[in-house]
């Protein structure tokens, strides 16, 4: 599957302003945002992120992926899928 950069953070910010953070007042996110930091997003959040990851992308995120570091911000996402989304990716 090839997706841009750009179609992918849209794509993962209105997900998360929209299912994740609909309650908590917050009506504009910034790639570069911290969602785990600012309590945007919480562990059940991560797994709700994950599956939509999934059902969006097409990519089975392991379990071995599933680390602070790569769900830091949208740009932390967007920086681990890329290269797993490219299309000589296997």
């Amino acid at each position: 599957m090839s997706i841009d950069r750009g179609q992918m953070e849209t794509q993962l910010i209105r997900f998360i302003l929209d299912e994740l953070a609909r309650d908590s007042g917050v009506e504009k996110l910034l790639p570069e945002d911290e969602l785990l930091e600012s309590s945007l997003v919480d562990s059940l959040g991560i797994m709700r992120l994950i599956a939509f990851i999934e059902q969006q992308f097409g990519y089975c995120v392991p379990s071995t992926d599933i680390v602070i570091e790569n769900f830091l911000s949208v740009n932390a996402i967007v920086d681990y899928l890329s290269p797993r989304l490219a299309p000589d990716a296997k």
